[in-house]
């Protein structure tokens, strides 16, 4: 017989080596003590936790949302955090052409595009609890936002699809041979072994690609496309809603590739403004986004189409009119 749920020991143990958010980084830390209350499960047990190189006045009392294994890849996530914090922090912003797309601002100069758009200064460590509180009576003015760090390569992706599309007046071919669909599927074959069978960790990689799939379908004909893109979209939907046996029953995710998914994840921090959710929940978005576009940034060269086609002259005019 499996043990019950309160005889189970919490996830992390006294004196453990860990990983702990504070605001947006995490910073290695060390557990000093653990509380389960009685009568509490073990997943919600408070700790101690000791920043490692930190006095003692910065202790933090977290719970385990906060923390993370001592593991390579989280050890990867924590350096990956901090490097784009710094430079998203000291990045220069001025002498250089920005162009908006579909919310997210970038520098049009390869390999250094910025995102302007709700950027903040980062401490060079935790935050005093009476700093915490400020922050957080900040936040209460206004909802959660994701801070969104994209790597260089699929910020250079996306610069370069904004100028095959409204300056070189090309189109993604479509049907795309990587949709968005079958790389969603790809990554959760990639990640999900790597996460405790049965563990809210898994659920939340689950939960999370499903929201995309979801927005991502609902929200390509409405804000993700260019004006340029517009006449094709209306010719795929025809084909989607024909008795074609090829088209029928497909959606957006079906059809568009990667290209079009950076659009949706770099418009994420604005559309997630626009919801309730909590910041706990925001935070674990983040982490999943942050995960997932590393992945995706691995593996340019497999998902991305290498050639945009030019569609006809009479395309051209008609999506000119």
């Amino acid at each position: 017989m499996a043990p019950s749920r309160q005889n189970q020991a919490p996830p992390y143990t006294k004196d453990e080596r860990v990983l702990c958010f504070h605001g947006d980084l995490m910073y290695e830390a060390k557990v000093m003590e653990v509380v389960v209350k009685p009568g509490q499960k073990p997943e919600d047990a408070q700790y101690r936790i000791h920043y490692k190189g930190w006095k003692a006045s910065w202790d933090d009392w977290v719970s385990q949302d906060r923390i993370r294994k001592f593991t390579e890849d989280n050890k990867q996530l924590a350096s990956q955090l901090e490097a784009q914090a710094r430079m998203r922090s000291s990045g220069s912003k001025g002498g250089k052409k920005v162009i908006r797309a579909n919310g997210s601002e970038m520098s049009s100069a390869r390999g250094s595009e910025e995102r302007a758009a709700g950027s903040s200064s980062f401490g060079r460590g935790p935050r005093r609890g009476r700093d915490y509180e400020l922050e957080n009576e900040d936040a209460f003015h206004s909802r959660p936002s994701i801070k969104l760090f994209v790597p260089d390569i699929l910020k250079a992706m996306l610069v370069d699809d904004w100028e095959n599309i409204t300056k070189n007046n090309q189109l993604v071919p479509l049907p795309h041979p990587h949709p968005v669909a079958k790389i969603l599927e790809d990554y959760a074959a990639y990640e999900t072994p790597k996460r405790p069978a049965g563990s809210s960790h898994v659920d939340i990689l689950e939960e999370t690609l499903a929201g995309l799939k979801e927005y991502f379908d609902k929200s390509l004909g409405r804000i993700l496309l260019y004006r340029f893109e517009r006449a094709q979209y209306a010719e795929m939907y025809q084909k989607w809603m024909s008795e074609d046996p090829e088209y029928q029953g497909k959606t957006a995710s079906d059809t568009y590739g990667p290209e079009h998914l950076m659009r949706l994840i770099v418009s994420l921090p604005e559309l997630v403004a626009q919801t309730n959710m909590d910041q706990q929940s925001v935070n674990r978005l983040r982490e999943e986004l942050v995960k997932f576009c590393t992945w995706l940034s691995k593996n340019t060269t497999e998902y991305f189409v290498s050639h945009y086609e030019s569609p006809p002259q009479d395309y051209i005019q008609k999506a000119k009119d």
